[in-house]
């Protein structure tokens, strides 16, 4: 970090507390940022289809590309953050996704918005893959670590709320490239603030352990992976397309594993699995995720095509739940986990959360927003106890070195659980929808059947998360003396965090 005459310091030295301040900001307005690009884009589909005339199948591939690019290079770009240094991935990711932004907002065909989006998404695992490997090293209190992970929480917690507001507006009042430029004065302003106050850490090099084949086969591996559970819907679970390159994906995975506990170099050090917050947190993580899918996108199409609602009014039906978000996750998250423990105030959180899904199962065709809806965005509230507790669970476990590993992991989980969600609980709502219609139900009833279903599964899927929480992190774990981000967990559950 710069000090005050503007020589920087050594990686060792203490960051003053403004600059702290100012680093967490930049890497919170990158993340959201991010977040927003992914919701945004998504009430903005009719009107990209209608202009640069898409096909139905095409259209899907403005989310597809990005997602499978993103998911695919968490993991990747998370170890690379280590070994050439966390603060410069940062920078690289953040200019790559603003200058893709540019080219999505100016693109004039289906394929040039396509390309664009695909690097928007390697732009954007660059970047988020190390955000929360440099938070953990710079805040080694642990009081300060819990504010600025609820902080970060927050960002990825109501970004997709304030995306379907911010998306819809934009799209009615300008058009929908405003989706992709409204990124450039965001990116250009985190770079230049970002090169001044994130810490340098230049890290080992490819000395380190770049290991190229386990790189080479981790992302061939992912990347068919999401490909293949994201045309699920299209092509059925049990079709040979499906089962095929399930089963390719399944074995270049286990192969980057045998060759990352015989690598002399790994890309992935397999130690960091030891941990159960590490990998208790991150199997939570992808049934949290998947579960919460239904809520984040399927009550957006349930205010839309059954009760009627354009795009900014989703946005704002939805609204309550951001802000409720913020006011737990950045009002009394941190003090909850200090005073009851990370694991206590997780399960608290996920409670809350079966609470939504559960409320949602019985949603009427004729819906009232003050008596069906709003009291299930109040209760949204959940995410903002679950995430920075489940957070912080996830990055425990990790020592310094492999904070930007321990990133990309928890990043790459959460796009496993959103691609999974994808999968199971559009597939299974669509297929009910289908089944209610040739019953003879009208439109409206058999969609809402369709989503108490997802609904349904989804709570199923929370209550699964509960009991993983509960048996997994049973007993927290004692920090390690080796380095900062291993004390991000209390020695006891009545510590500060």
């Amino acid at each position: 970090m710069f000090a005050a005459s503007g020589s920087a310091p050594s990686p060792a030295s203490p960051a003053a507390p403004r600059s702290r301040r100012l680093a967490l900001g930049v890497i919170a307005a990158g993340t959201l940022m991010i977040i927003l690009d992914g919701s945004i884009v998504t009430v903005a589909m009719p009107a990209i289809q209608n202009d640069l005339g898409f096909t139905p199948a095409g259209l899907s591939w403005v989310v597809n590309a990005y997602l499978i690019a993103f998911g695919s290079l968490l993991l990747l770009a998370g170890r690379f953050g280590d070994l050439i240094g966390r603060r410069r991935m940062f920078l690289a990711g953040t200019a790559v996704f603003t200058a893709a932004s540019l080219l999505a907002g100016v693109a004039t065909s289906p394929v040039a918005l396509i390309a664009a989006r695909f690097l928007q998404g390697i732009g954007s695992a660059m970047a988020s893959a190390v955000s929360l490997g440099i938070l953990v090293t710079l805040f080694t209190e642990p009081r300060e670590r819990a504010r600025a992970i609820a902080v970060f929480s927050f960002t990825g917690a109501a970004g997709a709320s304030i995306g379907q507001v911010l998306g819809g507006v934009l799209t009615d009042a300008l058009n929908w490239h405003w989706i992709f430029f409204i990124n450039l004065p965001i990116g250009i302003a985190v770079l230049a603030i970002a090169a001044r106050v994130l810490p340098g850490d230049a890290g080992p090099g490819r000395k380190g352990g770049a290991d190229v084949c386990g790189a080479v086969l981790v992302t061939a591996g992912l990347m068919l992976g999401i490909y293949t559970v994201v045309k699920i819907e299209e092509y059925g679970w049990t079709s040979g397309r499906t089962l095929g390159f399930g089963a390719l994906a399944a074995v270049l995975l286990a192969a980057f594993l045998v060759r990352q506990a015989t690598a002399r170099n790994p890309l992935m050090r397999l130690r960091i699995f030891r941990s159960r917050s590490v990998s208790g947190a991150n199997l939570v993580q992808i049934l949290m995720v998947a579960a919460l899918f239904s809520f984040q996108i399927l009550v957006a199409l349930y205010l839309q095509k059954v009760l009627g609602y354009g795009a900014a009014e989703t946005g704002l039906a939805m609204l309550p739940a951001a802000a409720v978000i913020g006011a737990v996750s950045l009002g009394v998250s941190a003090r909850l986990n200090a005073r009851f423990g990370e694991r206590n105030v997780l399960l608290a959180g996920i409670v809350l959360l079966i609470g939504v899904l559960s409320l949602l199962t019985r949603i009427p065709v004729q819906a009232s927003y003050a008596v069906d809806l709003l009291p299930v965005m109040l209760l949204a509230a959940g995410f903002g106890l679950a995430l920075p507790a489940l957070t912080t669970l996830a990055m425990s476990g990790a020592n310094e070195e492999d904070a930007g590993l321990a990133s990309g992991l928890f990043n790459t989980t959460q796009q496993i659980g959103m691609a999974l969600g994808v999968a199971v609980l559009s597939t299974l709502a669509a297929s009910r929808t289908k089944s209610l219609e040739a019953g003879g139900r009208t439109t409206a009833e058999a969609l809402t059947g369709g989503y108490r279903l997802a609904f349904a599964v989804g709570a199923g899927l929370l209550v699964v998360a509960f009991a993983v929480a509960f048996t997994m992190l049973r007993r927290p774990e004692r920090r390690a003396a080796e380095g900062p981000a291993a004390a991000t967990q209390a020695p006891a559950p009545t510590a500060a965090v």
